[in-house]
């Protein structure tokens, strides 16, 4: 692996590493190993070294032929490989310790020779090892799919392998069990845990029509699903070889590092032949040939160049397991080194789910019928508003209106009960007795709409889409990190500054176009690297701009993690800054390994051109700082800065609800005979989900369940 650092098989061996590790895994056989022991390089660095330790206890003949066969044993783990690369003009640290061990046997230093192959054995199993154990937990991701799966077919239950499942099958999943493939919930309603895919410990309610994924827990009900992916086409999967891919993405340091190792390999070459030359005509060729090959073996590069991947790789798959994809080294970096995160609002701060949150009749109208004639003219509307309305009415038949047709920009008209009827914002139809009401309403972020029958005002009906309940807790872990949040939106100012006050946001830009986001994200970046927030799609060009793109809400969606440099799996914005603090954490550790390489790398190569240290001690210097470097990467793939949140609403709830009756106008009754209609009314809560302070000004905040 040591030739890995320096560009000569690296690519390939880890390519050949993944694609057999996702092959087997589909076999059900071990793609990694799971013990030092089961590493080739490291059993045979032991062998070496018994026989390096039979060695001084004899004498003569039987020391010598043991020091020879531990050389042979040691040198197998990276000579065939250097011959190779060198063979495609490839030129790496395996090069330099062939030589050295060639230059050593040449001088009759045989027991020099062996110590050099059995530590840089150790170096090598030791690397291979790191890098295929934080692989390895990306791929045992795919361990989550369950060994088999129940489909029905032919109206008979059949236990089948999640590889032989097709799409249109129609999975049975059982309480308890996994998820084996991406599907839509037919049938059955169950809570799921999405925890191992999105790292979010909130259970996620599913009906029919939900959609689900591979790997997530069922929970206490019976679901049937009809499959929508294959076995080696879903979530789970694409999520595994996106990663895999990321891994080969470099950062500038990981670059840098490259750039450092590759030229040094020849220098250190041409280094070593003058040491040899210019020491041959002034002392001793023998000396000075002995201290050219301990420079040779001095100014070896691999710790060096192992700096940054080792810690890139591992700081990526701990991330992926917390529900946070990083797409390569450069995301690391550019994410590890924000100063500011501009935010999309719907979506992202919002659910993007506008639910009704209040309505207030005008004086004698009932408030039944005010949502009745909404409800008419939303029945069969594009309207925006309409699956609010809708919602609100619950299960309510309703009977839509007629000759319904839309006002661009001002609302709906049309024929209700044989009398005309119209929606819409505050002017287009007259507030009147409820202006102070309409505007109350719009300065808590709400969507107002008034509703209108006969020419006579009924009332008004606040939509909003809130705020998630997480988003002032993730904003003021940003703050606290030092991160500027800046909020963008193409919604009104007055909706965009409630928003922003429930979630702490104090800079807001709003009525945004598209281009408009782009441009004050480059305007941004004069107060440091800007990471951008949205859904991956409409805020494209953001994105792009931005030093690290972030889209919220990722999983399933292939569009939104193309577009992002980092993908949030699931819906926790906390995610976020807890990403921010991964990946600062793995910037701190691989600029520490570069600089105790590069010291170590620079006190090494004077003290062996002045004969102040011999081979062996150069080797045992030298490998022990790769371990090193290897063993402060790992520390990148901890997830004590990936933690799992508290919820901070039930599965079942975002606000406590009571169900409490209302009387709605049957639509062809003229208003006068009343059906009951049972409406979801939310309590003020202080999760974070409602609008602070106006809270208790909604006694009617209508619940979209």
């Amino acid at each position: 692996m040591a030739d890995a650092c320096c560009g000569t098989d690296s690519r390939s061996r880890t390519t050949a590493h993944t694609t057999g590790a996702r092959d087997e895994n589909a076999t059900g056989t071990p793609g990694a190993p799971a013990a030092v022991w089961q590493v080739g390089e490291l059993r045979a660095a032991a062998l070496a070294g018994v026989l390096l330790l039979v060695s001084l206890f004899l004498s003569g003949v039987w020391a010598t032929s043991l020091e020879l066969a531990a050389l042979a044993v040691g040198a197998a783990t990276f000579v065939p490989g250097t011959l190779r690369a060198l063979l495609r003009g490839r030129l790496g640290v395996g090069l330099l310790m062939t030589i050295a061990a060639v230059g050593a046997v040449a001088l009759g230093e045989f027991g020099e020779a062996a110590t050099l192959a059995f530590l840089f054995s150790i170096a090598e199993g030791l690397e291979g090892y790191a890098v295929a154990r934080t692989q390895h937990g990306l791929r045992a991701l795919l361990d989550l799919v369950p060994p088999t799966a129940t489909v029905l077919r032919d109206g008979a239950e059949t236990e089948v392998a999640p590889a032989d499942l097709r799409v249109g099958d129609a999975l049975l999943v059982r309480p308890g069990g996994k998820i084996a493939t991406d599907g839509v919930v037919v049938s059955g309603r169950s809570a799921l845990d999405t925890s191992v895919v999105t790292g979010e410990s909130v259970p996620v309610e599913v009906g029919p029509g939900s959609e689900v994924f591979a790997g997530t827990v069922n929970g206490a009900g019976v679901l049937e699903i009809t499959v929508t992916a294959g076995a080696e086409d879903n979530s789970l999967a694409r999520l595994v070889h996106i990663v895999h891919e990321a891994q080969e993405r470099k950062g500038s340091s990981q670059r840098l590092a490259e750039r450092f190792a590759r030229p040094l390999v020849p220098g250190v070459l041409v280094l070593a032949a003058l040491v040899a030359a210019l020491g041959s005509l002034f002392g001793d060729p023998g000396v000075w040939l002995e201290r050219a090959l301990v420079v040779l073996v001095a100014a070896a590069p691999c710790a060096f160049a192992l700096s940054v991947p080792v810690a890139v790789v591992a700081a990526i798959g701990a991330a992926s397991k917390a529900g946070v994809l990083i797409k390569g080294g450069a995301a690391v970096e550019a994410l590890g080194k924000v100063k500011v995160v501009a935010i999309d609002k719907t979506g992202t701060l919002t659910r993007n789910e506008p639910t009704v949150i209040e309505m207030t009749a005008a004086p004698g109208v009932a408030r039944g019928r005010v949502l009745a004639v909404a409800a008419a003219l939303e029945a069969r509307s594009e309207h925006p508003l309409a699956p609010a309305v809708l919602a609100a009415v619950g299960t309510t038949a309703v009977t839509a209106g007629s000759d319904v047709e839309a006002i661009p920009g001002n609302g709906l008209r049309g024929t209700v009960n044989g009398r005309k009827a119209r929606l819409g914002k505050p002017g287009f139809i007259d507030s009147g007795v409820l202006a102070g009401e309409a505007t109350r309403l719009q300065d808590a972020g709400a969507t107002v709409v008034l509703v209108e029958h006969d020419s006579e005002l009924l009332g008004a009906i606040a939509v909003r889409d809130e705020v998630r309940p997480e988003a002032a807790e993730a904003v003021a872990m940003l703050k606290r990190q030092g991160v500027a949040v800046v909020m963008l939106t193409g919604d009104n100012s007055r909706t965009a500054a409630a928003i922003a006050a429930a979630a702490g946001i104090t800079d807001v830009r709003a009525e945004l176009l598209p281009q408009d986001k782009a441009r004050i994200v480059s305007e941004l970046k004069a107060l440091g690297p800007v990471a951008m927030v949205g859904d991956g799609i409409n805020d494209a060009p953001a994105l792009a701009t931005a030093e690290a793109g972030v889209a919220m809400g990722a999983m399933g969606s292939d569009v939104a993690i193309e577009a992002a440099d980092i993908a949030l799996m699931g819906e926790d914005l906390r995610r976020l800054p807890d990403a921010i603090a991964h990946t600062r954490a793995a910037r701190r550790i691989f600029t520490q390994n570069l600089l105790m390489s590069g010291a170590i790398l620079a006190a090494l190569v004077p003290l062996a051109a002045a004969g102040v240290l011999g081979l062996a001690a150069v080797v045992a210097t030298h490998e022990l700082a790769e371990v090193l470097v290897i063993g402060n990467g790992i520390r990148a793939g901890r997830k004590n800065r990936l933690p799992r949140h508290a919820p901070l609403r039930t599965p079942h709830q975002a606000t406590a609800t009571a169900r409490v009756p209302v009387r709605v106008p049957a639509p062809d009754s003229g208003g006068k005979a009343l059906l009951p209609l049972s409406v979801s009314v939310a309590t003020p809560s202080t999760a974070g989900g409602c609008c602070g302070d106006s809270c208790d000004s909604h006694p009617w905040a209508v619940d979209n369940s």
